[in-house]
């Protein structure tokens, strides 16, 4: 029998209260039947029908049997429900008792939904950062420690191993400072993520100034560097940060796209420019990046060839680098390969107030 002390439900204005709400909600009744949802629940559970049953359209035995009890008269329960189509997603959803009742099906329970997804993903993304980089730091540092033993111990005496010793002790050093520099870098720029640069930079100076920089690089490696730019290209960023990302992305290339074989190889880059977008792109002929490993390559610390990486002086996190600044900068990354045939990395920013579109200047900085 209804309880005279509890008001009456009326369907239009729960209906309403609830299509009001910005969180999937919906009213159940009288075996588990479905009295109401509003349009954030019914497109995470397309296939409700008022009147039908629950069990009908969400397959999930928890919330059934949180709901049977609540509708039966117990306490407000709190459960979690994983869909796993179209995509994986997690859910924490709360079912209480509603304090009105129908006056024909009786008891009513409101059943709520918390979207956990990007929370897990954002909690899995950080215990994964500490683990990749607690162990980026443990290897070397366990052999600068051995080092110092055996140089305390054994080699005291010997000064053709003290120098090879110390000169080891060094590389590993110097790569615990290049690791930390790049977490303090891609900590900050995380912080001023959602803050847009205002700053007008003449991205084709700040390319010029990172191929001089790097050319000793190049030709170390037997790599040219054929470089294609406007006469001026302008784009509201901050300086640094884009010599941040020309740096990454060239240095990879030359280090990626030299060949194994000590043979002349060529990294081109050019940057283009509409009026509209502006367009860097940089081009290996190296041995390309398998289809597979595209998807994952700016996570941090993730490498195609971890050993290889670390051989060539990388820290696993300069693409994570340029995939967020580029971000800060309103922009986009894509990345091309073909395994055999080298890789293509281009950003894409929204151009300038001032770009100018004259005529290519190309050059080549000869190994």
């Amino acid at each position: 029998m209804q309880d005279s002390s509890r008001p009456e439900y009326d369907p239009a204005t729960a209906a309403a209260l609830i299509e009001a709400l910005r969180d999937p909600v919906a009213i159940i009744g009288k075996d588990t039947r479905l009295a109401a949802a509003n349009a954030p629940m019914r497109a995470i559970v397309p296939g409700l029908r008022a009147g039908e049953l629950l069990a009908l359209s969400l397959r999930s035995p928890d919330i059934l049997d949180a709901l049977g009890r609540v509708l039966g008269g117990g306490p407000a329960e709190t459960t979690t429900w994983r869909e796993r189509a179209p995509v994986e997603r997690v859910f924490e959803v709360a079912v209480g008792p509603l304090p009105i009742d129908d006056e024909r099906d009786g008891r009513l329970a409101v059943l709520t939904l918390r979207d956990l997804t990007e929370a897990r993903r954002l909690e899995r993304m950080r215990v994964d950062f500490i683990a990749n980089a607690s162990h980026e730091l443990r290897t070397p540092l366990a052999s600068v420690l051995g080092f110092i033993e055996t140089l305390q111990g054994a080699a005291r005496d010997d000064p053709l191993a003290r120098a090879r010793f110390l000169s080891i002790m060094r590389d590993q050093a110097r790569r615990m400072s290049r690791l930390i520099e790049d977490l303090l870098s891609l900590s900050r720029i995380e912080q001023n993520e959602h803050l847009r640069p205002s700053e007008p930079v003449n991205l084709t100076a700040v390319i010029g100034h990172v191929v001089d920089t790097l050319s000793p690089m190049a030709r170390e490696n037997n790599v040219s560097l054929d470089v294609a730019t406007p006469g001026e290209v302008v784009v509201l960023g901050e300086r640094d940060e884009l010599v941040r990302v020309a740096e990454n992305l060239i240095e990879n290339a030359i280090k990626y796209g030299a060949r194994e074989d000590g043979q002349p190889s060529t990294v081109n880059i050019k940057l283009s420019s509409d009026g509209r977008e502006t367009c860097f792109s940089v081009r290996d002929h190296g041995p390309g990046i398998s289809p597979e490993h595209l998807p994952r390559l700016t996570e941090r610390f993730y490498r195609v060839d971890a050993g290889a990486s670390r051989a060539k002086g990388g820290t696993g996190l300069g693409l994570a680098i340029v995939k967020h600044i580029v971000a800060r900068h309103r922009g986009r990354l894509s990345i091309q390969s073909i395994p055999g045939d080298g890789a293509t990395f281009k950003v894409t920013m929204p151009a300038g107030p001032a770009t100018a579109t004259g005529k290519y200047n190309i050059f080549q900085c000869l190994i």
